[in-house]
């Protein structure tokens, strides 16, 4: 018996442990949501934190806490070595969480690179229905050239870098999945602004807006539902 009750303490402790990953509460697998769930990855030197406006928006227009994911990572490493590899794995685990097949991606800023290649090269485009850059350098930015020096993730988002290189190879918008950005012609971190849109995508201006700006704007968050939504 003793045996018995260690084996069933170390299942509950495992099975808890994989839900701190995704920052929930442990309890058993749920059925398929009524929305596709949404994974907002926050861009370079930020945190989950920014997302807090945005979630609120997405619930009061019908979105359940378990069907809204903010993944945290540290934004000083490698697009491709390491930060695609683990939003996989994160994206895993909320499939796995809430039984969809698929899941929708919105991204600010740095965290449009580390999901475009998730998307574009690790398997992605059959994991994901939906994925949204806000403000995203995805031709890269001159401003990066600032922290060049000692971060590999300006590294990747100076124009011209292997990981600009390799995402714009061919194909921008690969796969069934639907694609849409959001730009300002008054960002001060994406240099130029025509950095953003993407061939293939539907790509929104959001007027005169601050880099951070478009994270907390209302037109901008009702159109990202509004096409979560096609």
């Amino acid at each position: 018996m003793l045996s018995v009750r260690r084996r069933a303490v170390s299942l509950a402790m495992t099975l808890a442990a994989a839900a701190a990953g995704l920052g929930l509460a442990p309890g058993p697998a749920a059925a398929a949501p009524a929305h596709t769930p949404v994974v907002f990855v926050h861009g370079y030197n930020a945190d989950p934190g920014v997302w807090g406006g945005m979630r609120e928006d997405f619930k009061a227009a019908g979105y359940t806490d378990a069907e809204l994911f903010s993944w945290g990572y540290d934004t000083g490493q490698s697009v491709n070595e390491v930060l695609s590899g683990r939003f996989a794995a994160y994206v895993d685990q909320v499939r796995a969480r809430t039984g969809a097949a698929k899941v929708d991606v919105v991204a600010h800023s740095f965290g449009s690179l580390v999901t475009r290649w998730y998307v574009k090269f690790g398997g992605g485009t059959a994991t994901v229905g939906h994925w949204v850059s806000l403000a995203g350098p995805n031709h890269g930015t001159s401003t990066a050239w600032a922290c060049a020096l000692w971060s590999q993730a300006c590294r990747d988002m100076t124009p011209g870098s292997y990981v600009q290189k390799h995402l714009a190879e061919g194909d921008e918008t690969p796969g069934a999945v639907q694609y849409a950005t959001w730009w300002s012609n008054c960002d001060e971190v994406i240099n130029p602004d025509s950095s953003v849109p993407l061939t293939g995508a539907a790509n929104n201006p959001a007027g005169c807006l601050k880099h951070n700006d478009l994270l907390g704007d209302d037109a901008v968050s009702q159109g990202v539902r509004a096409f979560l939504a096609r």
